[in-house]
Parts: C-alpha cells; sequence; structure tokens
C-alpha cells in the first residue's frame, strides 16, 4: 500500500492545562480531499500547525512524507512542499504589491525572477486576480486579501494543501473562483471551515473534531 503524505499517530496537544487535541490519529494520502469541522476553539488550526511544526505535539508522532518529523530542521522540507493558507490573511501577506507577494514563495525555492513572474500571472489568470498584480496589499478589501493570500500558497506549486477557513469573508463570485480551483487544478488538500456547504462541496471525506476527538463522518 502507499504510503500517507502525512500521517498523525496518537497525537496530542493542550494549551496550559486544557487539552485540545487527544490522541488524534490521521491519515491523508496522495489525491485525498479532507474537510475538517469543529466548534470554535476546538483545535482544527491547531491541528494543521502540528502538521507544518508550529507547534509542538506533547504526545505522538507527526510523519511526514514517509519521515518522522521533530527538529525544526525537519520542518524544512515540509514547509516546501505542503502549503498552508493562515486564517487571517494579514498573516500571510507582508510585501508592498500583490506581485511581490504572490512571487515571494517561488523566488524562495529557487525560481529565476523571470520564472516567479510567469507563476505570478498563471495564478492570477486561475483565480481571477488579472490586473490586481500592481496593487497594494494593504489596500485590498477583506476578500481581495483572502484570494491574494491563496495565491501565494497556489504559488508554491505545494504537493497538499491546508487551507484554513479559505471561503470566510468570500462573495458568491469569488467563492467560486475558489471552489472551481479546488474541484480542477488541487490535487491532495485538507480544508478547515465552519460553513458545513463548502466542506461538503470540495471534501470526499469529512471529519468532525470536538472534544479533543476526530471522527470521520
Amino acid at each position: 500500500m502507499k504510503e500517507p503524505i502525512i500521517r498523525l499517530k496518537n497525537i496530542s496537544f493542550s494549551y496550559d492545562k486544557t487539552a485540545v487535541l487527544q490522541d488524534i490519529n490521521l491519515e491523508v494520502y496522495r489525491g485525498d480531499k479532507v474537510g475538517l469541522i469543529g466548534p470554535t476553539g476546538s483545535g482544527k488550526t491547531t491541528l494543521l500547525y502540528i502538521i507544518m511544526g508550529l507547534l509542538k505535539p506533547q504526545k505522538g508522532a507527526v510523519e511526514i512524507f514517509g519521515k518522522i518529523r521533530n527538529k525544526e530542521k525537519d520542518f524544512t522540507e515540509v514547509r516546501q512542499k505542503i502549503g498552508l493558507l493562515f486564517q487571517d490573511s494579514d498573516s500571510q501577506l507582508f510585501c508592498p504589491t500583490v506581485k511581490e507577494d504572490i512571487a515571494f514563495g517561488p523566488l524562495n525555492l529557487g525560481k529565476t525572477k523571470k520564472e516567479a513572474m510567469e507563476i505570478v500571472k498563471e495564478t492570477c489568470d486561475i483565480l481571477g486576480l488579472k490586473g490586481f498584480e500592481d496593487r497594494l496589499t494593504h489596500k485590498l478589501s477583506g476578500g481581495e486579501k483572502r484570494l491574494v493570500a491563496l495565491a501565494t500558497v497556489i504559488a508554491m506549486r505545494p504537493i497538499c494543501y491546508l487551507l484554513d477557513e479559505p471561503s470566510s469573508g468570500l462573495d458568491e463570485d469569488t467563492l467560486h473562483r475558489v471552489l472551481n480551483y479546488l474541484k480542477n487544478h488541487a490535487n491532495t488538500y485538507i480544508v478547515v471551515s465552519h460553513d458545513l456547504r463548502f466542506i461538503e462541496a470540495t471534501s470526499e471525506k469529512i471529519y468532525l473534531l470536538k472534544k479533543g476527538k476526530l471522527t470521520l463522518l
């Protein structure tokens, strides 16, 4: 049987003395389209952060691409190949213009400036952001920032996406663009959302995270 991209084994995590995750097991294989729902504060974002190495579990093992990941250096490869969309777009956008934000990831992956600009163009075309390239990021609306934040993740050409509330603050037209991208261009992902309709439209497996436990619906 093929190896999963992501394997979480008996993961537990607490904030102070409040247990958020308790003995969580999860496997994500190439081609899996996973939805994750749960009440506010149930640990959905925490789970994504543990996969990316931004938080360290108190118990359990994080295995990505067939390797156990413990130390900070173990997650360098993970962050190059798995794309995380943060819940807060402002955490993702820090360059003056849209094209600089989108090009940042590809340039860090060793692309030339010409290659990075081509990726910017392709990504903007896919998401309907043509004409936004020279816009100032801090002057964008909330929905526009969400779309640009997603573009920065897409530009990395990740093997797997971790998308935290990707539909938050989007109007119907923009939401349709995001749905279209996930259905037609993204192969493997975990989507976190409070919007059950969005989860049902994008996911083939849906998990509920509640009271520290993960259940397949």
